[in-house]
């Protein structure tokens, strides 16, 4: 049922490879546990929420509360999945409770930081350097995941209208501009990546990355981490993580700062809720009390103290 359950969730309800390798993950911990080790003996109509519990407890002495959190999900969705299929009647998962997660803020660099990274123009760049570069630009210029940007096809990046479309979670599909820079960095690329036979794409093949290694192949996720946490650790970027994700934070938090509206930074992401897009925010705002305390008269330090605190 665990294999059915999975199959579901990527045929038809779109969810992403990682998603689902979690959920397989998770549920199989779940069945070894609940079976003494044999999980090809589980009856899942045996299950009762009490024995649910008991899992969780124990994984919970282990486990982040995000793990944690993300466990239970998956159970609550496999039992949902048993009682649509009519193989069971009641819903064992139903009452488990998430536990709280802490609420840091997005980690961020610095504008000047990103500019001092992207300062060396792309087209004097050899090929290599500047597939990296351009990988830096796409992931900070648009906001797109890491998982996007390994995604994100030739045929969908159109340099002429400054647009690209990104496939997000749950297949979801957004368009996002870019600007006319960014425009020539990708047709500079494009010129030099065709021009070898080792790099070039097929123009007829709609599955075409933008983007590939030095022999042709696709992007990887640790490929790409490690590109982006080299280029900042190389421009003296300051942040307490160096990811590809803290780019997207970074473009978000850049265009709020900017006086972008919240809406259409949420566009941008791909939120479907504004709350998720309502986090940035709170470090526009910790930006904004910096600021503030840098540049007011009453918020300086002074010889009788220290005034805005």
């Amino acid at each position: 049922m665990i294999e059915e359950f999975l199959r579901y969730l990527t045929l038809e309800s779109g969810y992403s490879p990682l998603t689902v390798s979690a959920y397989r993950l998770d549920l199989s911990q779940w069945a070894d546990y609940a079976t003494g080790g044999r999980p090809e003996e589980l009856v899942v109509t045996d299950v009762t929420t009490s024995d649910l519990k008991t899992w969780i407890a124990e994984e919970a002495e282990k486990v982040s509360s995000r793990s944690l959190r993300r466990k239970i999900s998956s159970l609550r969705s496999f039992f949902k999945f048993l009682l649509k299929q009519g193989v069971i009647t009641v819903n064992p998962a139903t009452r488990l409770k998430m536990p709280k997660l802490p609420h840091p803020l997005p980690v961020n660099i610095r504008p000047e930081e990103t500019e001092k990274i992207l300062e060396t123009p792309g087209h004097q760049l050899p090929f290599a350097e500047r597939r990296n570069r351009l990988i830096f630009d796409l992931l900070y210029s648009t906001g797109m995941r890491c998982s996007e940007l390994i995604g994100l096809t030739d045929a969908a990046v159109n340099t002429t209208s400054g647009e690209l479309k990104v496939v997000g979670k749950r297949n979801k599909e957004r368009v996002i501009p870019f600007g006319p820079q960014l425009a020539r960095d990708i047709d500079d690329y494009r010129s030099l990546r065709d021009s070898s036979p080792e790099t070039a794409i097929s123009p007829r093949d709609p599955s075409a990355p933008l983007l590939v290694l030095d022999n042709g192949k696709p992007l990887y996720r640790k490929m790409v981490y490690n590109v982006v946490h080299r280029m900042m650790i190389e421009g003296g970027a300051h942040a307490s993580r160096l990811s590809p994700h803290v780019l997207r934070h970074s473009m978000a938090t850049d265009m709020l700062n900017s006086g972008a509206p919240l809406s259409s930074v949420q566009q941008l992401l791909g939120h479907a809720s504004l709350t998720s897009t309502q986090v940035y925010t709170h470090v526009t705002f910790r930006d904004l009390q910096h600021n503030y305390q840098l540049a007011h008269p009453r918020a300086q330090t002074k010889k009788g103290g220290q005034y805005g605190h």
